[in-house]
């Protein structure tokens, strides 16, 4: 596999692995997540691919097809005065697809995300991960990931 930003080209494919995403989260919690939906549409896409904070890595085969996707933002910290300035590199949303799964893909997607953060200057690499998404969490896990925050709710 190769890592590369993401271009026009992959759109199709990208929409695709969101639909993908957006079903493990709609089991988890249809309560939030409206199926047969994706997180950002096509125009949103394009629009993204041209902005330099939000960059889009892809790992493409040896047909240059896209197996996975990792969707990130540059944050500037701090978020109050009481915090020391630094940059952070936030993945925005990462998957691989089902297809290619097991296959080292996304171990490959964010050591190059790691990669590109130490080449921005950035301090940390970032994410969220939803509670239930069990093979998400050991995978960042693996990774070498600790938990930094959490985000805890009240359903009225």
């Amino acid at each position: 596999m190769k890592i590369r930003r993401a271009a026009e080209k992959d759109v199709s494919k990208i929409i695709d692995l969101l639909g993908q995403v957006l079903q493990i989260h709609a089991d988890i919690r249809p309560d939030i997540f409206i199926p047969n939906t994706t997180k950002y549409t096509t125009e949103e896409l394009c629009a993204m691919l041209k902005d330099e904070t939000k960059p889009i890595y892809v790992a493409v085969n040896e047909a240059d097809e896209c197996a996975g996707y990792a969707f990130c933002q540059i944050k500037e910290q701090p978020f109050s005065n009481n915090m020391i300035q630094f940059k952070s590199l936030f993945i925005d949303d990462l998957c691989v697809d089902k297809n290619c799964r097991g296959q080292h893909v996304g171990e490959q997607l964010f050591e190059h995300v790691k990669s590109e953060a130490r080449r921005l200057g950035c301090y940390e690499v970032t994410l969220n991960v939803w509670a239930g998404n069990t093979s998400a969490e050991k995978f960042y896990d693996k990774m070498g990931m600790k938990t930094k925050e959490r985000t805890m709710e009240f359903i009225l």
